[in-house]
Formats: C-alpha cells, sequence, structure tokens
C-alpha cells in the first residue's frame, strides 16, 4: 500500500485535545497492540473499544470519538452495516475500514456509504499513526493510490455529471482534479503555486458545493462520474 503520509505528531499536539480514536475489531490481540500504539502517543487518546459492529455502534455512540477503526468483518453485525448506522447520526466521526487485503469490494461499498479511507490490518505503525491523524485533519486522502487501485478495480458504469458540478470555477475545477488524484494540500500547493491555506479554502468550498462529506468522497464522486 503506498504510503503517501508526511507522519510524525504536530508540533503542538501536547497543547490541544488528544484525538479520540475507538477501535472495533473481533480480534483482542490486534486490538491490544493498537491500543497499545496508539496510547504512546500523546496526541491520540483510545475512549473505547469493542468486539463487534453491534457493540461497536453503541460504544461509538456512547463515546463520541472522532475516529472509528472499524473491521469490516466481524461477528454479530459487520463492519459495514456497522458503519452505515453510524454514518446516519448527526455529527458522526470518521470511520477508516480495516482489511486484510488491498482489494476488498466490503471495504470499497463502505467508502461510497460514506467511511474515510480504509487500511491494510498489517500497515506499519508509523503509518497507521499518519492515517489517523489525516484523517482526522481531513487534510489529504490516506493510502491515495491504494484508494484509487480500489475504486478502480471495482469500476461501476460512470452516472451523469451532476449539474452542481458546473457550478464549480474553473479553478477550484483544477482543484477538484488534483484532490481527486490524491493529492494533499501541500502537494496541490507546491503544484499550483499557491500557499497551502489557499488550497484548504478551495477544497472546502468544493466539498460544500458538492454536498460531499471528505476528501476520499471527492475521490468516490470522481469515480462515479467519469471525473479521472
Amino acid at each position: 500500500m503506498s504510503q503517501g503520509i508526511a507522519d510524525g505528531a504536530p508540533a503542538d499536539a501536547r497543547r490541544e485535545r488528544p484525538i479520540r480514536v475507538v477501535l472495533v475489531d473481533d480480534q483482542a490481540l490486534f486490538r491490544a497492540g493498537v491500543r497499545m500504539l496508539l496510547t504512546s502517543q500523546p496526541d491520540l487518546e483510545v475512549v473505547g473499544e469493542a468486539g463487534d459492529g453491534r457493540e461497536g455502534v453503541e460504544v461509538v455512540r456512547r463515546t463520541r470519538p472522532d475516529v472509528v477503526l472499524m473491521d469490516v468483518r466481524m461477528p454479530v453485525m459487520d463492519g459495514l452495516s456497522a458503519t452505515a448506522e453510524l454514518l446516519q447520526d448527526p455529527n458522526a466521526p470518521r470511520i477508516v475500514m480495516l482489511t486484510t487485503f488491498d482489494l476488498d469490494e466490503a471495504a470499497a461499498r463502505a467508502i461510497r456509504q460514506g467511511a474515510s479511507g480504509f487500511l491494510l490490518k498489517d500497515a506499519d505503525p508509523e503509518f497507521l499513526l499518519a492515517a489517523i491523524r489525516s484523517v482526522h485533519a481531513g487534510s489529504e486522502v490516506i493510502a491515495a493510490s491504494a484508494t484509487r487501485a480500489l475504486f478502480a478495480h471495482f469500476a461501476e458504469p460512470a452516472r451523469p455529471v451532476p449539474a452542481v458540478y458546473d457550478e464549480l470555477t474553473d479553478r477550484e475545477k483544477e482543484i477538484f482534479a488534483l484532490a481527486a488524484r490524491g493529492l494533499s494540500n501541500g502537494e496541490i500547493a507546491a503544484r499550483e503555486y499557491l500557499s497551502e491555506s489557499t488550497v484548504k479554502t478551495h477544497v472546502s468550498r468544493i466539498l460544500t458545493k458538492l454536498a460531499l462529506r471528505d476528501r476520499v468522497q471527492l475521490v468516490v464522486f470522481a469515480f462515479e462520474h467519469g471525473l479521472v
């Protein structure tokens, strides 16, 4: 999996509220390992965990985390169903699907529903940490090349481009195209000779105009409408 995320905690992480994380996975040993990793970081806090999707929904609603790591396949209720249920809630958390292989159709379906990305369960620890921070910040698509490969593999017939897309300015369409390729704010800024704050503003406006939840949904939108 491509690891296109700069790792390391933000310089001011110690002064900010930690990112609250819930782990939902039926393998207790896996949860324990991830919990140990996350609790070693000053800017991350594990506020709950669960061994199946139904329990996961209850824990998430009780603890109100920022980010959920959700296994795709679990007993009682799988990660796909749990994710769909949680994303109906107001102010739903960012949900990252955990899977054992790159081309997982269930992960693709979860992302189309509104999940914020996916990670392989054997990802390097540094990449997992960076992914959580990146999803929380909303600054880039985690594992961008792998995410694009996932949607290319499970491609569906392109839908007509909605009229709302034409409401984007020419500059916004340029930024949209680069973001759809998985480029981060910093990469887009360097390519377009803009400041990162300007790119962030453009991306925010694009997401608002297209009624998209986050950058990974922008990638989904681009694939679904043949804009990549």
